[in-house]
């Protein structure tokens, strides 16, 4: 998995919209309410590893976990902890960015993880960790996609981006539906690119988008397996 999509909405609010791309068999469990280190995370729980690939917190924080980093990597025979229990670890902390400096990923399966901070104003950060040295930027606040190196090559890679390019020439005003159309479209390139895609053991399992206001973040999730869409939303602390 997969591929991700952020929109700036003003000075400090956002979309990020994120396609699952994994295999049927991988059971989830809909997005809900946990308290994990004191804090309240909001996040879709994949049912075998226990962790996620999204979520939110009310430490004013979202991640999103895309698997691998610039490019496919083979993988090890033992990893020490899954790459789904970083992102609820990261939520809960108190200061996501010095624990992402401060954190040795020895042993931990490559990954690019999207970081949102929005406790002061509005802050994006992208890790990248090619299993051997951590990539940490922030980034400028503006619309970006992501697709997993496990799945896309660089080609793929760059005809998705022209086709997001496209989309934001056509979609001057963001909303959430509109989004989430590009992100379930499945007319362009091959069914095994398109956004919304299908392979023989990998498909589009289900979408996250999170909506971040000035009072709330929501989540919408919507599961292709199941046919279900939920829709949970969290009351932002004030503090």
């Amino acid at each position: 998995m997969c591929t991700v999509s952020f929109l700036p909405l003003d000075t400090n609010d956002f979309i990020l919209t994120s396609n699952r791309d994994e295999t049927p068999l991988r059971k989830t469990i809909a997005p809900d309410f946990y308290i994990e280190n004191n804090a309240t995370l909001l996040y879709p729980k994949d049912a075998f590893a226990g962790g996620t690939w999204i979520g939110a917190s009310n430490q004013k924080r979202l991640i999103c976990l895309l698997n691998g980093a610039f490019e496919k990597h083979q993988r090890k025979a033992f990893y020490r902890k899954s790459r789904g229990i970083i992102v609820t670890e990261l939520l809960a902390v108190e200061d996501a960015v010095s624990e992402i400096q401060q954190t040795n990923f020895i042993d931990i399966e490559p990954f690019t993880l999207v970081l949102i901070d929005f406790k002061n104003g509005l802050k994006i950060y992208e890790l990248v960790w090619d299993g051997e040295e951590k990539h940490f930027q922030q980034l400028e606040n503006t619309p970006k996609i992501w697709s997993s190196a496990t799945l896309y090559n660089e080609d793929m890679k760059l005809e998705r981006q022209s086709w997001f390019a496209d989309w934001l020439q056509e979609n001057k005003v963001f909303s959430q539906d509109k989004i989430l159309a590009f992100h379930k479209d499945a007319s362009k390139g091959t069914k095994e690119t398109a956004i919304k895609m299908k392979r023989t053991f990998v498909e589009t399992v289900s979408i996250t988008s999170i909506k971040k206001t000035t009072e709330n973040v929501e989540i919408l999730y919507e599961d292709f397996l199941q046919n279900t869409v939920t829709l949970k939303q969290m009351t932002l602390l004030t503090k």
